[in-house]
């Protein structure tokens, strides 16, 4: 290999955040792919059954005048669907083991209120006005994820939770801005996704951001002590760095 020259310069080292950003991510990286995938599965197990076989008579929820200014915009479904890859950057990014169970205990307790609320108060959307089988993905949404369950909205207040947390981490590792704002972006096309594929209408939408925000608040100021971290510095020193 040739040494460096003016032309060739030499590799500069990892910025701090990437450090910290590259550790998290290998840190419990199988536990938490499968916990994060586990965890999903039993959800789905409660989120059916009660689409299914609801306990009380179910309330289609009332359409406000916002609902009828959106339009069905079928492009948007990746947005909608992206929310099973966004919700796992949370919980992938926790940094010990401490804090990525108190994190799931926190994300549990969201989506038990969530199942609760739909086991006692069962709601749906009303129903489409407009033949959606010619729409590449529809025919299996609606096979799949029927239009019960609408009120809160779950895709909502999971993703709203995502977001703070994810920001909390974003924030603690000094990333670049480009980064946090491209988090909100994606939390926004999450929640925007949900009226514009009218799986939800505005009140689930609104119910759901409360419901999440119920659980991120608290949980930031509940949970283990932010570890202090070592970050490199000038030739190979090691800074202690407390990311507050």
């Amino acid at each position: 290999m040739n040494p460096p020259t003016d032309s060739m310069p030499a590799p500069s080292p990892l910025q701090p955040w990437t450090t910290e950003i590259a550790f998290r991510i290998r840190r419990h990286f199988l536990l938490k792919f499968v916990g994060t995938s586990v965890f999903t599965w039993l959800f789905f197990i409660g989120y059916f059954h009660l689409l299914r076989h609801p306990a009380y008579p179910v309330m289609v929820m009332p359409l406000t005048a916002l609902d009828h200014l959106i339009p069905f915009q079928p492009q948007t479904l990746f947005a909608y669907l992206s929310l099973w890859v966004y919700i796992g950057f949370a919980p992938g990014l926790q940094r010990t083991f401490a804090e990525l169970v108190v994190y799931g205990l926190w994300i549990s307790g969201l989506c038990l209120g969530g199942l609760a609320l739909f086991y006692f108060w069962p709601t749906a959307v009303p129903p489409l006005t407009m033949d959606v089988s010619g729409y590449p993905g529809f025919a299996m949404l609606q096979g799949v994820d029927a239009a019960g369950n609408a009120c809160p909205s779950m895709h909502v207040a999971v993703a709203i939770f995502t977001a703070i947390r994810l920001e909390d981490v974003l924030r603690r590792t000094r990333t670049p801005m480009v980064l946090r704002l491209l988090n909100l972006a994606w939390f926004l096309a999450i929640a925007w996704s949900t009226l514009a594929v009218k799986q939800h209408v505005v009140l689930d939408v609104a119910a759901g951001a409360l419901l999440g925000l119920a659980f991120a608040w608290p949980s930031l100021r509940w949970r283990p002590a932010p570890a202090r971290l070592l970050a490199p510095g000038p030739a190979g020193r090691a800074d202690i760095i407390g990311f507050q």
